[in-house]
């Protein structure tokens, strides 16, 4: 990559960094912290962890698709403002509604489609892959950070300190979108970087997709239904919020280790047979909580420590592998489409998550969250068996030139003949972007290849 997109790939990932920390430091502490709100109960609870993502889900395409119209940064600036008002909010929070209402606005900055497309924009095609893996790392960082920071920053600062840590954090946000990110060198086409609502409705229906949008929901759901009860686990065995960090650090670094074990075995066995023993893995974990719950095991530490080793591993293994398997799947040309609904459906499943166990806590019982999660884990085992297998695929953007565009006839002679390179899976003309999409076996084409069959140069 050169300065400018080095420059470009540390901004957006810094921005990504800081909105998910503001949105993930409070689900290990709010169980726990939200005790002293008046109006507090179980549900709230839920509701309050989950509310964030209702609103990014509803709006996670329609604000890519305003970023196209309006332009990256003004929809960026925007979303960043809007998270940083629901911040505020949730800190000078005197009731569990107003903190519910705080974390709705934090999800209504729903910017991740613009940065995403603004880090397509600001990159050359044979660098993007190298801007969207530092995003996707940088995404799981954060994940994993804000379980440590969450319950340190509560413990000094209270809960209004973690929401006003996260004000500040998006707020050096805005000067690094300004000055980290030059637009002036946009590199086209980037149109399979954004939702196409067009496309949306073949997307919903699409035999394999909506089985991997399915499953993203359901594992959302499962983990913030884990988060929920983790900390009252915590207390229960006297922990004080303020050592709640001691419990997860083992978890997060004995998960990963665990998570790697995984990936060595699919190179060994189908992706589909290591799904099926990360969901065992999580199913487990569950059954430990069950029993933990019946007093059959003791609300303990250890038990606590290996329930959420299993649970992470097998959670992680999924949550890295169902984008990959998406974007593989996706037509060419409509991977963003596919994303944005992908996202969306991961955001509601952390909505639906949070509502459903604060319900059965507050109206069942807490035993009752652990085998609702265990007969979710046997449907989400049920469709991951039906799902197909999914080949390794790498995408390429043909940007098409002035002669291209007045006479579309030739494009089309271009599409028949790309179709006859060998490893192209599919072919997608799309006159708006003034590019050709191509899907094609992984490491098998190449760009000057491509080229090279249309009779053009690089």
């Amino acid at each position: 990559m050169n300065a400018l997109e080095i420059r470009a790939a540390i901004s957006l990932a810094f921005v990504y960094v800081m909105r998910m920390l503001g949105l993930f430091m409070v689900i290990p502490v709010i169980a726990v912290a939200a005790v002293k709100f008046p109006d507090y109960s179980p549900l709230w609870v839920g509701v309050a962890i989950g509310g964030y993502g209702l609103t990014q889900a509803i709006l996670q395409i329609p604000m890519g698709m305003a970023s196209d119209k309006v332009g990256r940064k003004p929809v960026i600036y925007f979303g960043l403002c809007v998270f940083i008002v629901g911040s505020l909010i949730a800190a000078y929070a005197d009731s569990m509604l107003m903190l519910t209402l705080g974390r709705i606005l934090q999800g209504m900055g729903a910017i991740a489609g613009a940065v995403m497309a603004l880090a397509a924009d600001v990159t050359r095609e044979s660098q993007r892959t190298k801007i969207m893996a530092i995003i996707g790392i940088s995404i799981g960082f954060s994940f994993y950070l804000a379980l440590l920071l969450g319950p340190f920053v509560s413990a000094s600062f209270g809960l209004q300190g973690i929401f006003f840590v996260t004000a500040v954090g998006a707020s050096l946000c805005l000067p690094m979108i300004k000055w980290g990110v030059k637009t002036s060198n946009t590199y086209a086409p980037t149109g399979d970087s954004l939702p196409n609502r067009a496309a949306l409705r073949e997307m919903f229906k699409h035999p394999q997709l909506w089985r991997f949008n399915l499953s993203v929901l359901l594992i959302h759901l499962l983990i913030t239904s884990f988060f929920v009860q983790v900390p009252r686990l915590l207390a229960t065995a006297d922990f004080e919020l303020s050592e709640h960090w001691k419990i997860y650090t083992p978890i997060l670094i004995l998960s990963i280790v665990l998570m790697v074990v995984l990936m060595r075995l699919s190179d060994a066995l189908s992706r589909k047979r290591v799904f099926m023993i990360s969901l065992g893995l999580m199913a487990f974990a569950f059954i430990l909580l069950v029993n933990m719950t019946n007093q059959v095991l003791s609300v303990d530490w250890t038990w606590i420590v290996i329930a959420g080793i299993l649970f992470f591993a097998g959670f992680n293994y999924m949550e890295a592998n169902l984008p990959a398997m998406v974007s593989s799947i996706a037509p060419a040309g409509q991977k963003g489409t596919a994303m944005g609904l992908y996202a969306s459906f991961q955001f509601f499943g952390a909505f639906a998550g949070g509502v459903l166990t604060g319900a059965l806590i507050q109206w069942v019982s807490t035993l009752a969250v652990y085998l609702f999660c265990l007969l979710v884990i046997v449907a989400l085992g049920l469709i991951i068996n039906s799902v197909k297998a999914v080949d390794k695929t790498a995408r390429f953007a043909l940007e098409l030139n002035e002669c291209d565009k007045r006479n579309m006839a030739k494009v089309f002679e271009y599409e028949s003949a790309l179709r006859q390179v060998e490893g192209v899976v599919e072919v997608n003309v799309s006159e708006a972007d003034s590019a050709i999409y191509v899907k094609a076996a992984f490491k098998k084409v190449s760009l000057d290849q491509l080229y090279t069959a249309i009779g053009r140069k690089i």
